[in-house]
Parts: C-alpha cells; sequence; structure tokens
C-alpha cells in the first residue's frame, strides 16, 4: 500500500531532477559549442567572405591575383581548424548539431570545383558569388541549430544575435557584388536584381535583430548605425538600387562598406562574448538549483521513506493482530461452535459472541467492530439453525414413533387375520398387505435414522446373514426380481441385525429402482478376512467415475442432513447407519454395466456364535428392545426370524420356493376346450403339486406355529 506513493515520488523526483540537469546541461554544452565550433566558425565565415570578394574582382578582371591565392590560404586554414574543432567538442555536437555540422562539411568540399570553376573562366561573377552564398548559407544554418538554450531571455538574445550576423553577412554580399561591378562599371540586370534583394533582406535583419536585443546590447549596433559612415553606406546602397549601377565614387563605398563591416564584426564579437558570459552564468544558476532541488527532493524522499516504514510497520502490527484474530473467529471458534450445535449440545448465542480484542488505529477498530457484528450474525444464525433442525428432528422422530405404534398394531392385526383365513388367495392377499407393512415401517425407521435416534430393534443372540438379507429383501417392493445366492453360513451381532437388514434392504431398493424391470438382481455373500462381505448387483445403467466417487465419499462420511436434498434419501440412511457400526459401504460399476454396492460388516460384527434361526427354541430367540412410544403405549415383540419365515413364501431363494410349497397353476380352472395342450404327465416320484386339503393343513400348521413363537417372545419380553 505504501510502495506505490514511494516509488510514485521518486519517479517525480527523478523527472524534476532530470529536466533541470537538462537544462544545465543544456547551458554547459552551449558554452562548450561555442568555445570550440562557433570561434572557428565566425573565422572560417569571415575568411569565405573575404574569398568571395576577391574571387568577385578576379573573375572580373579575368587575372588571378597573388592576394586571391594568400586569401584562400587562409580560408583553408580556417576550414581546417573548424574540422578540428568539430572533434574536439566530441558529444557537445551530437544530437541536433550532427546534421548542420555534417552539410556545412559537404558545402565546405565543393570548395575546390567553385576555384576550380573560377580560375577556369566558367563562373560569372553572380555565379561565383552565388556559389560561395551556398556555402555561407550552411555556414548560417549550423548557427540557427547553435541557439538553443533553455532561458527564453538568453534565446531571444542569441536570436536577434542571430540576425545580426545575418545581416552583416547581407552587406558582405553587396560589397562582393559591386568590388566587381566598380571594376567594369557596370551592373547587369541579374546582379542588379540580386542587390535589390540584398538590401532589402539587410534591412530587414537589423530590424528584427534590433527589436531583439537588450538595451546593453543594443546601444553599441545603434552608435554604428547612427554613424557618419553607416549613413554615407546605407546612401550609396540605396543610390543602387534606384540606379541599377555601381555607385560613381567606388573608393568611397569600399571605405564605408569594409568600415561597417569592421564595426559590425567587432560588435558581433564583442556581443556574443557578453551571451556567452551569461549563458554561463544562467548555467550556473541552473545547476545551483539543480543542487538545491535535488538535495532538498532527496531528504524529502528519504523522509517520506523513513515515515512511511514506520507508518507501514504500524499499520502491519495492527493488520496482522486483526487477520490474528479474524482467523481464530474463522478456523477455530466458529467451526467448534458449530460441531457442538452439531453434536446437540445447548450453546448460549450470548457468551460466545465475545468481541476481537484488537487494538491500534480507528479503522481499524472499525474493522474488528464489524467482525465482531458479523460473528454475532452469524453465531445467531448457527444457532437457530440448530434449534430448527433439531425441531425438525423431533418432528420426524415423533411422526416415525407413532407411525411405527401404528404399524406393530396394524402387524398384529394382519396376524390375528392371517390365523383365522384358511382360503389360499385371500391369504395371498393378507400376505401382500403386511410386505407393505413392513416397507412402510423401514420407512417409519428411516424417518428415525434422518433424526439422529436408533430405531431401537435389537436381538440377545447373533442373527444368521441368511435370515437378514433374507428379511432385507422382504421390505422390498420387487422382491420377486431379486435373486439370493447361497452364502456361508455365519451370523452378524443381535444389536446391529436390525439396522444392518434396514441398510441391505436401502441398497436392494435402489438397485431395483435402477434398472430395467425385466432384470434381475443378485445379492451374494462372503466371509473374508476382514469380516463378511454382501454383494448387491443390478444390471441397469451405472453411473460415471465421478458420481461413484461422490457417492462413496457421502457414503464414507455422510454429511448433515440437508432438508433441501431429498433425492437419495436412501444412500444417507445408509451412510448413517454405516457410520453407526462401522460398515463399509463401496459401490462401483459391475462387469455387466450396472452398479455393484459391496457391504463390508467388521469382523468384530460377525459372531462365532450359533446364529439365530427359524429352528431354534422361540423363548431363546432374539426379542426387540424397541418401545412404541405414539400408539397403544406398549411394545410389539415381532422378532426377526418369525418375519422372516412369513416371507419365505415371497422371496425367490436360489431360484424355487421354500420347503416345497405349493406353486399356483395359471388357467388351472379353464374349460378344457380353451386349455392348451397339457404337458406330459410326469413320474409319480416327480410330483411337486398338492390337493386343497393339504395346502390348507400345511399353512395352519404354519400360523399356529408363528403364533406360538410370538406368545412366547411376548411373555419372555414382558419378564
Amino acid at each position: 500500500m505504501l510502495l506505490l506513493p514511494l516509488l510514485s515520488l521518486s519517479a517525480l523526483w527523478g523527472f524534476a531532477l532530470n529536466l533541470t540537469v537538462g537544462d544545465g546541461q543544456a547551458l554547459l554544452r552551449s558554452n562548450t559549442v561555442y568555445q570550440t565550433v562557433g570561434l572557428t566558425s565566425t573565422e572560417l565565415g569571415l575568411q569565405l567572405q573575404a574569398e568571395r570578394a576577391r574571387s568577385a574582382v578576379a573573375v572580373t578582371t579575368r587575372k588571378l591575383t597573388q592576394d586571391l591565392g594568400a586569401q584562400r590560404a587562409r580560408t583553408d586554414k580556417a576550414v581546417a581548424d573548424f574540422r578540428r574543432s568539430t572533434v574536439e567538442a566530441g558529444d557537445a555536437v551530437e544530437g541536433e548539431l550532427r546534421g548542420p555540422i555534417d552539410g556545412l562539411d559537404r558545402a565546405l568540399s565543393r570548395l575546390g570545383s567553385i576555384r576550380a570553376d573560377i580560375d577556369a573562366g566558367l563562373s560569372s561573377r553572380l555565379m561565383g558569388i552565388d556559389a560561395y552564398n551556398a556555402v555561407l548559407d550552411a555556414l548560417f544554418r549550423f548557427y540557427d541549430h547553435m541557439v538553443s538554450v533553455p532561458d527564453l531571455p538568453l534565446f531571444q538574445v542569441a536570436t536577434a544575435m542571430q540576425a545580426m550576423g545575418n545581416a552583416r553577412e547581407v552587406i558582405a554580399r553587396e560589397h562582393a557584388l559591386i568590388s566587381g561591378a566598380l571594376i567594369d562599371g557596370q551592373l547587369t540586370d541579374p546582379e542588379a536584381a540580386a542587390f535589390t534583394e540584398y538590401a532589402a533582406a539587410r534591412k530587414f535583419l537589423h530590424a528584427r535583430g534590433m527589436a531583439g536585443l537588450d538595451v546593453a546590447l543594443r546601444g553599441p549596433y545603434e552608435k554604428v548605425f547612427d554613424d557618419q559612415t553607416f549613413r554615407d553606406f546605407a546612401r550609396m546602397e540605396t543610390r543602387v538600387v534606384t540606379t541599377g549601377a555601381p555607385p560613381p565614387d567606388g573608393d568611397a563605398w569600399n571605405a564605408a562598406a569594409g568600415q561597417v563591416m569592421t564595426q559590425l564584426d567587432r560588435i558581433n564579437a564583442d556581443s556574443t562574448a557578453v551571451l556567452a558570459e551569461r549563458a554561463t552564468s544562467a548555467a550556473t544558476v541552473i545547476l545551483l538549483r539543480i543542487a538545491v532541488a535535488g538535495v532538498l527532493g532527496l531528504i524529502a524522499v528519504l523522509a517520506s521513506i523513513i515515515i512511511s516504514v514506520r507508518l507501514g510497520r504500524r499499520l502491519g502490527a495492527e493488520l496482522s493482530g486483526l487477520r490474528a484474530a479474524a482467523v481464530e473467529l474463522s478456523d477455530e471458534r466458529l467451526p467448534a461452535l458449530v460441531e457442538r450445535l452439531r453434536r446437540g449440545e445447548t450453546v448460549d448465542a450470548a457468551k460466545e459472541t465475545k468481541p476481537l480484542k484488537v487494538s491500534g488505529s480507528a479503522e481499524i477498530t472499525d474493522v474488528a467492530r464489524a467482525f465482531a457484528s458479523v460473528q454475532s450474525t452469524a453465531v445467531r444464525a448457527a444457532v437457530g439453525q440448530a434449534e430448527l433442525r433439531r425441531g425438525v428432528s423431533q418432528v420426524f422422530l415423533n411422526l416415525a414413533r407413532r407411525k411405527q405404534g401404528l404399524l406393530h398394531r396394524q402387524l398384529a392385526l394382519l396376524d390375528s387375520m392371517q390365523r383365522r383365513t384358511h382360503d389360499p388367495d385371500r391369504l395371498e392377499e393378507l400376505f401382500r398387505v403386511d410386505h407393505l407393512t413392513t416397507r412402510m415401517r423401514r420407512h417409519a425407521e428411516s424417518l428415525i435414522i434422518l433424526s439422529g435416534s436408533a430405531p431401537g430393534r435389537a436381538w440377545r443372540k447373533p442373527v444368521s446373514v441368511l435370515d437378514i438379507v433374507r428379511a432385507a429383501v422382504a421390505e422390498v417392493e420387487e422382491y420377486t426380481r431379486v435373486t439370493v445366492d447361497a452364502m456361508p453360513a455365519s451370523a452378524i451381532d443381535g444389536a446391529t441385525a436390525a439396522d444392518l437388514t434396514h441398510l441391505v434392504a436401502e441398497l436392494v431398493e435402489n438397485a431395483t429402482l435402477y434398472s430395467p424391470p425385466d432384470t434381475v438382481v443378485h445379492i451374494r455373500g462372503d466371509l473374508v478376512s476382514n469380516g463378511y462381505a454382501i454383494e448387491v448387483e443390478d444390471r441397469g445403467l451405472g453411473l460415471s467415475q465421478t458420481e461413484y466417487a461422490a457417492v462413496n465419499a457421502r457414503l464414507a462420511r455422510p454429511p448433515e442432513f440437508d432438508l433441501a436434498d431429498s433425492d437419495r434419501l436412501g444412500l444417507f440412511v445408509v451412510g448413517k447407519l454405516a457410520e453407526r457400526h462401522g460398515i463399509q459401504v463401496l459401490m462401483r460399476r459391475s462387469p455387466f454395466g450396472g452398479t455393484t454396492a459391496i457391504v463390508l460388516v467388521p469382523r468384530t460384527l460377525v459372531s462365532e456364535q450359533a446364529a439365530l434361526t427359524a429352528g431354534d427354541d422361540d423363548r431363546e430367540a432374539a426379542r426387540e428392545t424397541g418401545k412404541d412410544t405414539g400408539g397403544s403405549g406398549r411394545g410389539t415383540a415381532t422378532t426377526l426370524p418369525s418375519r422372516t419365515r412369513k416371507k419365505k413364501a415371497l422371496a425367490v431363494v436360489n431360484g424355487g420356493t421354500h420347503a416345497g410349497l405349493p406353486t399356483r397353476v395359471r388357467q388351472a380352472n379353464l374349460a378344457p376346450q380353451l386349455r392348451p395342450d397339457p404337458p406330459p404327465e410326469p413320474e409319480p416320484e416327480q410330483k411337486t403339486e398338492r390337493s386343497p386339503d393339504e395346502v390348507r393343513d400345511l399353512f395352519s400348521a404354519f400360523q399356529r406355529g408363528t403364533q406360538r413363537a410370538r406368545e412366547e417372545a411376548t411373555e419372555e419380553g414382558e419378564a
């Protein structure tokens, strides 16, 4: 949070320092340029102007004088000095000055050809003057780029000085042209036009330069312009423009022009020196400002860094304390509170909403108070949700208990009706009603499990695994589609038998619901090293690997029951029952494409005692320990083996009926004309059908046996 402002401040300080340092460097660079190429270029311009004037005379007279040769030598020396000074200037002439310097160097390289044309007589007077003018124009373009100082007053004075220097060059051009014309006493029309142009440019440049100079620098020029010599020069200049002919007094012209140029050269040199001194002073002042601004800026930046670091540390400590308190709240206090509520403990919301102990600035304490408010709201919401779930669970439990009482009474009534009924068809219908009642009892037990309580059925002795599986199949609607394969003889602890029956029934019902109605659900069992494994396999479509993983995760760690998630209540009940007894339930894809549910009962629940079976003495049979809390007020003892014996006529075990019970034959009462051809009579030893009297006697004996077992179990339970 503090790093970005510090970086911005440092960058701003660096940018301002770079600007001021750049101004100072520009002034120092200007002074360096003046002391090197500035002085040599001034000398170069003077020598080029002198050579131009002598060359104009030589073109007119057609004679190469010794004076012209000496002048050319002086010009060559000035060119060499200029080129050497550009090397000495180094980086000062890089950048914007490099282009004009290269252009001037190329123009100076043409001096040889200009001189050759003049010596050979190939150039006229005006052509030679224009050739030298082109070289001098390149020089003055270089002067224009030299005027680059950051100080505005200095820049204005330097620009005015440049204009005065250009005016002096124009006077030199006039003098060179008239010097040649005085020899032959005439000006050609192009020459007269060129002179007129020179005169106009000179007046403009003088006016412009005088306007830009300050009082100190303008004074010397005013003296020159007020002097009689300059007035004579201006008068003769006007005469030449008016008449188009050279002045009649050539000596007067040469004297006046030469004296004016000498005076202007002296004033230009003095003014340039003054300007250079001013630039040096300005550079010194700027550099001083740079030093002061840089030091003060650096102090400000360092102070900002120190203050920011101290504030950052304090703020970091405060935020760290706030973070620690918030983490403790979110990772320890609230989860512990939710876990206590999940276990059913009573929680006082006022005592649990302790304020966060945080000190610091007002902003930090405000955030702490906001966290405390969030904590209070969360605790109240959690307590409210827990109370709501507890109330819903109590409603589930009360409804289930009442439903259990009614179902026990209904089962007792069905048993009484079955004992009084001798009609096989009526008895079959009563068995169906008994089967539906058994399923309703399982659903009532599911409500009890959802409420967090135990159903209550339990037996003292171990119960056979086969009887448990048969009882589970009897509680499924499509029990006729279930095939129970042969299982090794083993027994399960009586306290777990009822819950295991419920668990297997839920898995079997799930298999019948999610498989085609024309397929068979297989149940297998085997005694393994870790316990007893029961497999329920269907031939449905199965699930994806992701869905199997999600289902197995819920079965291994069943979440808290959510009223909004009622699609898979059976799996939730299975997970709760498995968690209660340490049973492992795993679902995976079967080799036939469906789903195989594997129930692994741990070795601690597999009993080595003799299993309670249908052939045992009923007085030693397991008794039901759960009592009816919402029905008649007394318990109804209905043992698992007795209900299993009743359902053996219904469940399909190993593909056949139990103990030779009769199988109803379709179309047995049709007229002979409507019957198909009868099958061949079986051998006497293969006859399986019994007469109606035999069937009635069998069912009567079966009912008397079950009635006696219930009565004895009830007596033992009351005892």
